[in-house]
């Protein structure tokens, strides 16, 4: 009993519990995720730290690096919230909006099936041509290794003039040839792709490419220009670069 009334009366304790109860009054005052009740009152403490850093200082703060930053941190302690909130939301009012939303969702989630479907049948009526709808499910075939059917909807969108060749679409077909081993139309587009799109996911599959191909030098020397652009990197940035560095690096000897 003396124990327990020591841990109770430790100021160490109190002002924890001080702090638990004001951010449980913030949580609910705010309409936050109900999940955050529990992480802060049974992870004492650290539940806290997690809850100012994720919520608390980028709301404070505001501006487009924190917001990021507390996607970024929700994503990792709730993976599955966004594709939770989208298809409910879908559901509730089936808007071609909606559809896309729950279709990226699903993708982050690894449902390509599920999204493929949701392109699919969202292109429809004066939505048929939309680019953006066409890039996704075409995405989502190459995924699902149907590269044969990947090709027809980007040739299809390609067709669409600058809408349908920018570097993004042009990186998926690039891909979906490399698929279906049309390599000399996969390097055309990749090389294309590496020069014009921002990040790293074009050039880093386009240096996979070569060293698939035996061309290491090549490969060599495209694996230490995303080297010299990850060093003037920071934070976050950092992290998703070097994943793709080693998507390339693993093929590269």
């Amino acid at each position: 009993m003396g124990y327990i009334l020591a841990i109770l009366f430790n100021p160490a304790f109190l002002f924890s519990l001080i702090v638990s109860i004001g951010l449980c009054f913030h949580i609910v005052r705010t309409r936050q995720d109900t999940f955050w009740l529990w992480i802060v009152l049974f992870f004492q403490g650290i539940g806290s730290l997690a809850y100012i850093a994720v919520i608390l200082i980028p709301s404070l703060l505001g501006g487009r690096a924190a917001r990021k930053l507390s996607a970024s941190a929700r994503a990792t302690l709730d993976p599955g919230r966004e594709y939770r909130e989208a298809k409910a939301l879908a559901d509730d009012t089936p808007t071609v909006a909606n559809r896309m939303r729950l279709a990226s969702a699903a993708v982050a989630q690894g449902r390509h099936a599920e999204a493929e479907q949701l392109y699919r049948d969202a292109a429809e009526g004066v939505h048929a041509d939309d680019p953006s709808l066409k890039l996704g499910r075409g995405r989502a075939l190459i995924e699902l290794g149907r590269f044969s059917d990947a090709i027809v909807v980007l040739e299809d969108l390609a067709k669409q003039g600058d809408e349908g060749n920018t570097p993004q679409a042009v990186l998926a077909r690039a891909r979906a040839y490399h698929g279906q081993k049309r390599l000399a139309e996969a390097e055309t587009n990749y090389a294309w792709a590496s020069e014009r799109m921002p990040g790293f996911e074009a050039i880093a599959r386009y240096t996979a490419f070569l060293a698939e191909a035996g061309r290491m030098k090549e490969a060599r020397d495209n694996l230490g220009e995303i080297d010299r652009r990850i060093e003037r990197l920071s934070g976050p940035f950092r992290k998703e670069a070097q994943g793709w560095r080693d998507l390339a690096a693993a093929r590269v000897r």
